[in-house]
């Protein structure tokens, strides 16, 4: 049988082609590489290379090992990474993943106001999928993530903090006087920017024009939403993006109108089920849940990003 270190060296020597090359990638001389491998295969009962024009070439039980060998060399590389990230964590250190969209509005917004309060607070964002999002949370990548789903993940916990909407993002000129909320018929004999690819807030609208029996045009599918708005700004069509999206890409040719009837979706803090968050953390989610517990038709009484309704009601 194979062990971790037999496993290792052949995964490097597969990937590698040579002796020399495994070596220098581990880090280690090429006599170990050598006797390693050799003693792999006097393990196993059979050879794992042949020598091909100074190359080492696989057996054909070396490729039928390979698709086992590099899922266990892939659990150990996440195993070592968890174990780095965990010792790198602490209660003055928040590390949170977002999705884009949020990433380019109200996650630097909270931060920059969060460490106002708490300036020794120290940050790492990083921008994910939501099907990122149960692995990056496990391997310790983040300790909370940002999600417009509760996928229900029985590993993860999941808390709404907010309600936002899907909104039409267009150029000003090629749809001007618009009401103060569009009904998806509009998007009708144009070319539309689709969300197709775009996770849970795709299957939102997709079903929705399913439900209204909507014929769409769509000519180009984006699976970030920020891709969609520059798509937009170009002049290749019109979107439906997250509020988020579009209210950092308004501008003097663009603007974006919610829904009618509304396409709302919760924003949900999730985290390790079995791992509570610390104090400073639940402090961060509680701010990102000011910053997100209003819905677009607030803007129109003239909200701004920061002023939930508790404001309003003041």
């Amino acid at each position: 049988m194979m062990n971790l270190r037999h496993i290792e060296v052949f995964h490097a020597v597969y990937i590698n082609g040579s002796v020399s090359a495994a070596a220098r990638a581990l880090s280690v001389s090429q006599p170990s590489v050598s006797n390693v491998l050799r003693h792999a295969e006097s393990r196993l009962g059979f050879p794992l290379f042949k020598r091909a024009k100074g190359r080492l070439v696989p057996t054909d039980e070396a490729h039928a090992l390979f698709f086992e060998v590099s899922d266990i060399y892939d659990r150990v590389g996440s195993l070592r990474q968890t174990a780095k990230n965990l010792a790198h964590a602490s209660d003055g250190h928040i590390r949170i993943g977002v999705l884009p969209g949020f990433g380019i509005d109200v996650a630097p917004l909270a931060v920059a106001a969060f460490r106002r309060k708490h300036p020794k607070v120290s940050f790492d964002i990083q921008t994910l999928h939501h099907a990122d999002i149960p692995r990056l949370l496990q391997e310790r990548h983040c300790d909370i993530a940002i999600a417009y789903e509760n996928a229900g993940h029985e590993k993860l916990e999941y808390a709404e903090i907010g309600r936002r909407e899907l909104v039409l993002l267009y150029r000003k000129a090629g749809m001007p006087d618009l009401p103060s909320r569009v009904g998806l018929e509009m998007l009708e004999d144009r070319d539309f920017v689709s969300l197709a690819h775009s996770g849970p807030l795709g299957t939102l609208f997709s079903r929705e024009v399913a439900r209204l029996n909507l014929d769409i045009r769509e000519t180009v599918t984006i699976s970030t939403m920020y891709v969609a708005a520059a798509l937009v700004r170009e002049g290749v069509g019109v979107a439906v993006v997250d509020d988020f999206t579009a209210r950092v890409c308004a501008a003097d040719d663009m603007d974006y109108r919610p829904l009618a009837p509304a396409l709302s979706f919760g924003v949900y803090s999730v985290c390790l089920a079995d791992r509570p968050l610390s104090r400073i953390t639940r402090s961060f989610i509680s701010l990102i849940g000011e910053m997100t517990g209003y819905s677009p038709a607030d803007a129109s009484a003239g909200l701004r990003i920061g002023e939930g309704r508790s404001a309003q009601a003041h």
